[in-house]
């Protein structure tokens, strides 16, 4: 007769609470790594704005002399004297914003041009050795573009550019005054084209990262109702990314407005208000990098607040950028 074995309750009790206790402690050990993860990641992101609200505030400290002595009149006064300590940051801020809006003039059509080829039409065999030829342009240092600029293209630019400019378009009535001055290689124009070269494969790269993430089917569609190569990029591609395409420009010209060495080689550095696009101008990264090593009193201050307002400058135009995106996507919604 077989013999069926009993289990002791308390044992059964004991074997169905284990697994649970188990399961207890687990879940515990993860909502504890879950906490350190999640304050850990919240303390690098509060990390980053302390770093950005420090920056901020020791500028606006230092550049306060500054603004205690010539209030609002700093934005517009064009004095640049150091001995007599009259400084105003007009100059600066206009070779500033022209030499970064030449830039994104040159860079942004060849950038688009660029994307659009290595996306749409580009050999399989040649897009990824080409892609990476552009790619590799972001990683030269700015000094080299500076060194490039001032030695090789700037006798190229003043001979082959600049004189044939100022020959055929110098004296028309309307126009003539943007091709005067002298015809050196220097000025707001080469400080222009300098900073195209930099910020151009940063804007590419982007859009063309951007570009290939569209859905192919949306592609397929649009190429199945008849729409040509480029109706498909304008009518299809450029809506899908239209927010990643304009932080990809926004990150170029953040290049171009605090861009230092490249721009201080061939902008010409004179503390004058640009007449031309042939006129030596400055910038404000240049005055930074030209005159903070001797800097004293008044003047070291002042330099201190031409930074803030660099940083002023950029906040803005990224704010601009940023409400161009909401408008379009309320646009879109609507």
């Amino acid at each position: 007769m077989p013999v069926t074995a009993t289990m002791n309750p308390a044992a059964q009790s004991s074997s169905s609470e284990l697994p649970s206790a188990n399961m207890v402690a687990v879940a515990r050990k993860q909502r504890l790594q879950d906490a350190i993860f999640h304050r850990l990641t919240q303390f690098f992101s509060l990390l980053v704005l302390a770093a950005l609200a420090g920056i901020i505030v020791s500028l606006f400290i230092n550049a306060w002399p500054t603004f205690a002595k010539f209030g609002a009149k700093f934005l517009w006064y064009v004095e640049w004297d150091i001995v007599n300590e009259e400084f105003g940051a007009a100059i600066a801020i206009v070779g500033t914003v022209v030499s970064a809006s030449i830039a994104l003039l040159i860079a942004v059509p060849l950038a688009f041009g660029i994307a659009f080829f290595l996306t749409e039409t580009c050999p399989v065999w040649l897009r990824r050795p080409l892609g990476t030829a552009i790619e590799l342009l972001a990683a030269v240092p700015s000094i080299i573009y500076g060194m490039f600029g001032l030695f090789v293209f700037a006798p190229i630019y003043a001979d082959y550019l600049q004189v044939p400019l100022q020959s055929v378009l110098g004296g028309m009535p309307l126009v003539g005054w943007l091709f005067g001055g002298a015809t050196n290689g220097l000025g707001i124009l080469a400080a222009g084209i300098i900073l195209a070269f930099m910020v151009l494969p940063f804007i590419a790269a982007v859009m063309r990262d951007v570009f290939e993430i569209t859905p192919p089917i949306l592609r397929e569609s649009a190429y199945g109702l008849g729409c040509t190569t480029w109706e498909v990029v304008r009518k299809v591609v450029l809506p899908y990314t239209q927010k990643g395409v304009i932080g990809g420009i926004m990150l170029g010209l953040g290049r171009a407005l605090g861009e230092t060495m490249a721009v201080t080689f061939v902008i010409g550095n004179a503390n004058r208000m640009p007449t031309s696009l042939f006129s030596p101008g400055t910038s404000i990264a240049s005055v930074l990098a030209n005159e903070f090593g001797e800097a004293q009193a008044l003047h070291f201050n002042t330099l201190f607040a031409l930074g803030f307002l660099l940083f002023v400058i950029t906040f803005v135009v990224l704010a601009a950028a940023k409400w161009m995106i909401v408008r379009a996507e309320r646009a879109k919604g609507t």
